[in-house]
């Protein structure tokens, strides 16, 4: 299967979301491993470790926007201020309808797309056919 994807990061503080995401993912081929991360600033250290020790890079990072710490906006402008480059498809996911999340989304180069939780296989299939 193509839609196979090696590492997905899941950024998100919200543990049955990330649990439910892993399991609709292994449940339907998408991957079996993923790096998770309980907020932007974890977040931040992993992934800039990983970048500096060449060590294996998520394909695909799920950003939450409403976390303790550092939320999914601070991570993302952190990422720029410190040159973090993040080529991988990034998704900011939230629950929030509000508009201006979705506008704001679109302000952010490295944002792939907003996407709305809950991650249902339809919207699965879609993340995983555009990163293709």
């Amino acid at each position: 299967m193509n839609n196979t994807i090696n590492l997905v990061c899941i950024i998100d503080d919200d543990l049955i979301y990330t649990f439910a995401v892993k399991k609709l993912m292994k449940m339907n081929a998408f991957s079996e491993q993923f790096l998770i991360f309980k907020n932007g600033k974890e977040a931040l250290d992993g992934l800039t470790n990983l970048h500096k020790n060449k060590s294996t890079f998520p394909d695909l990072i799920l950003l939450d926007i409403n976390m303790p710490i550092m939320d999914g906006w601070q991570f993302l402008d952190a990422c720029k201020n410190i040159g973090l480059d993040i080529s991988s498809p990034l998704y900011m996911t939230s629950s929030s309808i509000d508009e201006k999340d979705k506008k704001k989304s679109k302000t952010y180069d490295m944002i792939t797309e907003y996407v709305e939780k809950p991650l249902t296989l339809d919207s699965l299939n879609k993340l995983v056919n555009q990163k293709n």
